[in-house]
């Protein structure tokens, strides 16, 4: 059972070190950018439902 347990490191070492692509810098920046952006989108436009919601409640029941 240990030998397993081995093994089965040894070849996620050797996936990571030898079959993963990573990417570069500039690709990682470049993706970094753009979850942040959407995120900031996403948030905005949450906000903005809740406040429309908040409104409509608002004048349901004042």
């Amino acid at each position: 059972m240990f030998t397993n347990f081995i093994n089965n490191c040894k070849e996620s070492y050797n996936e990571l070190v030898h079959k993963t692509t990573w990417p570069s810098s500039k690709e990682l920046t470049s993706s970094a950018v753009i979850v942040l952006v959407a995120s900031l989108l996403i948030a905005v436009v949450v906000f903005l439902m809740d406040k429309c919601f908040q409104g409509i409640m608002t004048l349901i029941y004042p």
